[in-house]
């Protein structure tokens, strides 16, 4: 098993289903939607480690407080973050490295030396009126390549005991995606639909990673309206749905 939580994620589907959708991604309240395959969240995430390092100097085992709603880009950044041996703080912290934020939320940001600033628009336009000293996600990490370059694997804080998520180490959260998963009896095959909110460790492992830990795929709703949920589910060919007892 690969000690880098991203590659241990992301690998598997990389081989198996690299085309097919990752995450199908629904806002209600503005009618948007994406379908991201695993190859193309394999390349923002890389985008987004390379821009980390390149840009921010990150480094193996430095640490990123995310104020960011279950969204598919917030997916490609957190995997961003954990590629490039780092670890997501949930909520604001001033002693983290990095900050990522969401354009609502900027008032919200730490105190850390660098901010990147999310828009989360479908067309991926910037956040406007931008504060000086943040960093545009958006217009930023679109110059950055989609292949990244682990650091060696020697480095502090790339094994699998390194924190990943909270102070939890890439092997409590994978034990823990994977228990959740197994608990709902996903497979590969499965279609999991969710408007679940990801703002603590366990929301995150629920809805998020024990989904991509099996290699199933997520259809993820903001705003959700529930007259359309049942056509949704249909039409999406939902086999499982974590509003639903396990």
């Amino acid at each position: 098993m690969a000690s880098n939580l991203t590659q241990t994620l992301l690998d598997p589907i990389l081989a198996a289903d690299p085309a097919g959708p990752r995450i199908t991604f629904y806002d209600d309240a503005t009618g948007e939607r994406v379908e991201v395959s695993a190859v193309t969240l394999a390349n923002w995430a890389a985008k987004t480690a390379n821009l980390l390092r390149d840009e921010f100097g990150f480094e193996v085992g430095g640490r990123v407080s995310v104020l960011l709603p279950a969204h598919w880009q917030t997916a490609a950044a957190l995997l961003g973050i954990w590629w490039a041996g780092g670890e997501v703080i949930l909520g604001a912290d001033d002693s983290a490295d990095v900050a990522m934020v969401s354009g609502d939320r900027l008032d919200e940001a730490p105190d850390t030396d660098e901010v990147l600033a999310f828009s989360l628009d479908a067309f991926g336009k910037a956040v406007p009126d931008l504060p000086i000293g943040m960093t545009d996600y958006a217009t930023s990490v679109r110059v950055h390549g989609d292949q990244f370059r682990v650091a060696g694997s020697g480095s502090a804080g790339s094994g699998s005991a390194a924190a990943a998520l909270d102070g939890r180490s890439v092997d409590d959260v994978l034990a823990a995606a994977r228990e959740r998963a197994d608990a709902r009896a996903w497979t590969a095959s499965d279609r999991v639909m969710s408007s679940a909110s990801w703002t603590t460790a366990d929301e995150l492992i629920d809805g998020l990673i024990s989904v991509i830990v099996v290699g199933a795929s997520l259809v993820q709703v903001a705003h959700p309206d529930e007259e359309k949920s049942q056509r949704r589910a249909e039409t999406e060919k939902v086999t499982g749905n974590l509003a639903q007892p396990g």
